[in-house]
């Protein structure tokens, strides 16, 4: 059938953000101090995405052991998170407060005079010669366009750009994409008791019982576990959900119900078979899936695995990133477990080492005034399970900010730009790019 509509176009921007994840915070704040007019949208009912409606329970090393590699606005956002008693120390990474970040991000971009809504959606673009005039929305008032100068696809899936005609890449050779998990909150939990049978080495060495005795009817090793997050409250990143492609409606609910009637699995697992779980309840679900890995959006270069080992250094740098290759397994069973733990290990630096990201992989190849940012941008699918994770979505969104700001006055091409001169206003952001000479 053919669809046609006049609609009316509600907004105007310099800079529109599309995804209020936290890429798309970071981008809307960086440009918003750049000078230029910025509006953001979120199809959720809050900013944050997976960190707050997905209630993934911890952040990932901002640092690679020595410097602080997410730096200026992912600091920020640190630091007023913990200033609100928003986070919670618990073994090698950071529990979050899913209700204080979401108050952080909604103040921060506030007091930024950065508009934004929620529920609202880009369902598709106009775009002539490779360049976007308008991004058609969906909201609750129904559809209306946002024309603007440059656009920032910060929607985790890449879906702007791909509305737009990018190319892009999905999963392995064989398009299998890492499993979601709905992640969850649970109370009850008594976490000293936790903290001593975990010191004596008395983790998930049951599991194995638990699949034998059908506790836990699928077979998947990989138990992520459960972040403290509270006195006696745990969030958990538990259970997979395979086969999931989060570009697809059908497939997305396929994987909620799945995830909702197996987590009582797990609960009956972590009673008997852990320590100090007795008592736990589950509290909520998220409502939102935690997709791991979608659409990888083919820029002007493909950041790849070569990249990670070597260290490497670009001369377009817009940050240092050192998170391991981290791809969870596309299917159950213990040969999987066993592949993804090679990768884990092996694929992983030392302190104070780390690898370069280039301004080019957030340059939709055939797109003139997009830009990409968080983990759909342009990288081969190891590198993804690196790149992925929050403090790297903070780097690239702010790049993708500040790049955007810039290519406002130089005719909407975000390829004119000086890279030197964004380099500077990263660093004036308080950006880590120790390699930057200016």
């Amino acid at each position: 059938m053919e669809y046609q509509r006049e609609l009316d176009v509600r907004y105007h921007a310099d800079v529109l953000v599309a995804g209020g994840g936290p890429a798309g915070v970071a981008a809307a704040l960086a440009a918003a101090r750049q000078g230029k007019d910025v509006r953001l949208i979120e199809a959720h009912s809050c900013l944050g995405g997976m960190g707050t409606a997905g209630m993934v329970p911890a952040f990932m090393d901002f640092t690679d052991g020595i410097n602080f590699l997410a730096d200026g606005i992912g600091r920020e956002i640190l630091d007023e998170v913990r200033a609100a008693d928003g986070t919670f120390p618990f073994r090698r990474s950071i529990g979050i407060r899913t209700e204080v970040l979401k108050r952080v991000y909604d103040q921060m971009l506030e007091d930024a005079g950065i508009p934004f809504t929620f529920h609202t959606q880009v369902v598709d673009v106009t775009v002539h010669k490779g360049r976007v005039g308008a991004a058609i929305c969906a909201g609750k008032s129904g559809l209306f366009a946002i024309r603007a100068a440059v656009f920032v696809d910060c929607t985790g899936d890449g879906d702007l750009a791909a509305f737009a005609g990018a190319s892009y890449e999905k999963g392995d050779l064989n398009g299998n994409m890492q499993p979601g998990t709905l992640c969850s909150q649970w109370s009850g939990i008594d976490w000293e008791e936790v903290e001593k049978s975990e010191s004596a080495g008395m983790g998930n060495d049951r599991i194995a019982e638990a699949f034998e005795n059908g506790v836990l009817t699928v077979e998947d090793p990989h138990l992520v576990g459960i972040w403290r997050t509270g006195a006696t409250l745990g969030g958990g990143n538990i259970g997979h959900t395979f086969g999931l492609d989060g570009t697809d409606e059908e497939s997305l609910t396929e994987a909620y119900l799945w995830a909702r009637k197996t987590l009582p699995q797990y609960e009956r697992y972590y009673k008997a078979y852990r320590r100090g779980f007795v008592d736990m309840e589950l509290a909520a679900t998220a409502s939102l899936m935690g997709v791991r890995e979608s659409r990888r959006i083919l820029g002007d270069y493909v950041l790849n695995v070569d990249d990670f080992r070597e260290r490497a250094v670009f001369d377009d740098e817009i940050g240092r990133f050192s998170y391991p290759v981290d791809l969870h397994p596309t299917r159950p069973g213990q040969n999987a477990y066993e592949e993804y733990r090679g990768k884990w290990i092996n694929l992983r630096h030392e302190k104070g080492e780390s690898y370069g990201i280039p301004y080019r992989i957030l340059t939709p190849r055939g797109l003139k005034n997009v830009l990409v940012a968080g983990r759909c941008v342009s990288t081969d699918r190891s590198m993804q399970g690196s790149i992925r994770v929050t403090p790297g979505c903070y780097i690239t969104g702010q790049a993708a900010g500040a790049a955007a700001a810039m290519s406002v006055p130089e005719g909407t091409n975000t390829r004119s730009i000086d890279v030197k001169e964004l380099q500077g206003r990263l660093r004036d952001l308080g950006a880590y790019l120790p390699n930057y000479n200016s």
